[in-house]
C-alpha cells in the first residue's frame, strides 16, 4: 500500500487489515507510518512500516527487493501514492513538474513492474491503481497533475490488457472530492475545483477504503463514484463538448 501515512492509505490499511491481511505500508515518513502500525494492531491487524520515497527509482527498487525476499509478490499492490499543486504548466517549476509525474505515475509504473514477474509466476494477484476524477475530466489551472493522472489510466488500461488470462487482475478506483489532507497539504488546489464539479459530494477516506477493498474482493475492473461523478463521467462521453465547456466556464482564468 503506497501513500500509507495518511488519508486514503491508512483507512485502506485499517480497512484490509481488518479483512485479514497483513499490510505492507509505504510512504516517506517513517512516524507516520507507525502510527498507522498502532492503529492496527489496536484491533489485532497486522501491518508493517516499509519508508521509502517513492520519487527515486533506486529506492523502489530496494523496496521491492525487500518486499519479495521477506514476503514474496504481494497479493495486492495499491498504488495511492500521490502528489502535486494544481497550476498552469508555465507556472509550475521544473521541479515540481518531476515530482507531480514521479508521484503517481512513475512510482506506479515502476512497483508494479517490479512484482509483475512473482505475480505472473504464481497465477495470482491483483493491482489497484487510485485515479483522480481529472483522469476522465481535465480541468483548467491542473495541467501536468491532470498529465500524470491521465498517464496512471493508460498504465491502468494498457495492464489490463497484458494480463489477461494471467490470472493477475487490474482494478482503478476513481473518487470524487476526498476528505483528506490533499487540498491542506497542496495550497491553492481546492480553489481551482470548477463550479460544475462542487456538485459532486466530497466522499471519507473510510469510503474510498471500503470501494479498494470491493475492488479486489469483487474482481471488478473500475469504480467512479459516488454517483453524480459516474454521471457527469458518462456525460462527458456522450456530450464532451458540452462537458468541457462547462468545466472551463466555471473553472479557473487567468
Amino acid at each position: 500500500m503506497t501513500g500509507a501515512s495518511q488519508g486514503i492509505g491508512a483507512a485502506a490499511a485499517e480497512t484490509l487489515a481488518r479483512r485479514g491481511a497483513v499490510v505492507l505500508l509505504v510512504a516517506r515518513s517513517a512516524e507516520a507510518l507507525e502510527s498507522v502500525v498502532e492503529r492496527v494492531s489496536h484491533f489485532g491487524g497486522r501491518a508493517v512500516a516499509l519508508p521509502a520515497d517513492l520519487t527515486d527509482v533506486d529506492q523502489i527498487r530496494t523496496l521491492a527487493e525487500r518486499v519479495v525476499a521477506e514476503y514474496g509478490a504481494p497479493d495486492v499492490l495499491v498504488n495511492n501514492a500521490g502528489a502535486g499543486r494544481w497550476l498552469f504548466l508555465d507556472d509550475t517549476p521544473a521541479d515540481e513538474l518531476a515530482a507531480m509525474t514521479a508521484l503517481p505515475f512513475g512510482a506506479a509504473l515502476r512497483l508494479t513492474r517490479e512484482f509483475l514477474p512473482g505475480m505472473r509466476q504464481r497465477g495470482s494477484g491483483w493491482v489497484v491503481n487510485v485515479n483522480s476524477p481529472v483522469s476522465r475530466l481535465p480541468i483548467p489551472g491542473a495541467t501536468g497533475y491532470a498529465a500524470a493522472r491521465y498517464a496512471l489510466r493508460g498504465l491502468t488500461a494498457a495492464l489490463r490488457q497484458d494480463l489477461r488470462g494471467t490470472g493477475v487482475g487490474v482494478s482503478e478506483v476513481v473518487p470524487g472530492k476526498v476528505s483528506s489532507r490533499y487540498f491542506v497539504n497542496n495550497p491553492g488546489a481546492e480553489e481551482r475545483i470548477p463550479g460544475v464539479a462542487r456538485l459532486i459530494p466530497t466522499v471519507t477516506p473510510e469510503r474510498v477504503a471500503r470501494e479498494i477493498a470491493f475492488v479486489v474482493e469483487r474482481e471488478r475492473a473500475e469504480r467512479v463514484f459516488p454517483w453524480q461523478l459516474k454521471a457527469f463521467e458518462v456525460f462527458g462521453r456522450v456530450l464532451p463538448g458540452v462537458a468541457g465547456y462547462l468545466t472551463w466556464r466555471t473553472g479557473v482564468h487567468r
